[in-house]
């Protein structure tokens, strides 16, 4: 009886064996790039750009990651036309171009879902909360006096100034969320190619506006959220 109890007991621990390697957890690096679009009011402000993509995924299971990432994107330059004076009074004034070279980087912690899938093409979901740093650089030929409040350039005067004031390099860190899906390929047992959209969305920080053309006291209030499309390729290993 022991005997026969014994060679059940190897018998069931051989065949889990198998079970067990293919369910052990595991860490992937993963490399991806591709194009970033720029969605809702920051559209007008920052164009679309290519974005850069590195994590580690460890697999808690075969349906289930966890990822840390880090990725890049850099932005088209974006041209705006404001009204510049040659004096700080509201007279003899005509449109100037302003340019704004932005970027963003962020660090997000993220959570992958994956049906399990017998081929080698598997769907999955991804979702996760990160930080986000967003520069912006503005330039312009013009000289002259301006005014201007524009969240996603960071800057909001409520009177006419130098345009020196406006040009220069400004930042906000906010946090952020995304979520999204894609397809992964499975080449061989630990290399894989995916193809992903995601969406991002970024609380950004709040500017006040007084107009100062008005006769009256208007006044407004603008956020600096960001939306962005990145649709990435890349390699999992």
């Amino acid at each position: 009886m022991l005997r026969t109890l014994g060679m059940l007991v190897t018998a069931a621990l051989v065949a889990a064996a198998p079970a067990a390697a293919q369910t052990e957890p595991k860490v992937q690096v993963t490399v991806g790039g591709g194009w970033t679009g720029v969605y809702g009011a920051a559209a007008d402000h920052i164009g679309n750009g290519g974005n850069f993509t590195f994590g580690l995924l460890y697999h808690i299971n075969d349906t289930i990651g966890i990822q840390g990432e880090y990725g890049w994107n850099g932005m088209k330059k974006k041209e705006l036309d404001l009204p510049v004076y040659p004096t700080p009074f509201i007279t003899g004034g005509s449109n100037q171009p302003f340019f704004a070279d932005a970027s963003m980087q962020y660090g997000a912690g993220n959570l992958i879902v994956s049906p399990h899938v017998s081929g080698k093409t598997a769907p999955y979901f991804i979702t996760g909360l990160g930080f986000y740093h967003r520069p912006v650089d503005i330039t312009t030929p013009s000289v002259g006096y301006t005014t201007i409040c524009d969240p996603y350039w960071y800057v909001c005067y409520n009177d006419l100034v130098a345009v020196d004031q406006v040009v220069g390099s400004r930042s906000s860190n906010d946090f952020g969320m995304n979520f999204g899906g894609g397809v992964n390929f499975k080449m061989t047992d630990h290399t894989s190619i995916y193809f992903e959209v995601r969406y991002h969305y970024i609380w950004g920080p709040t500017l006040n506006q007084v107009n100062p053309l008005s006769t009256g006291s208007s006044s407004s209030s603008t956020k600096a959220n960001g939306q962005f499309l990145p649709i990435t390729v890349g390699f999992r290993f």
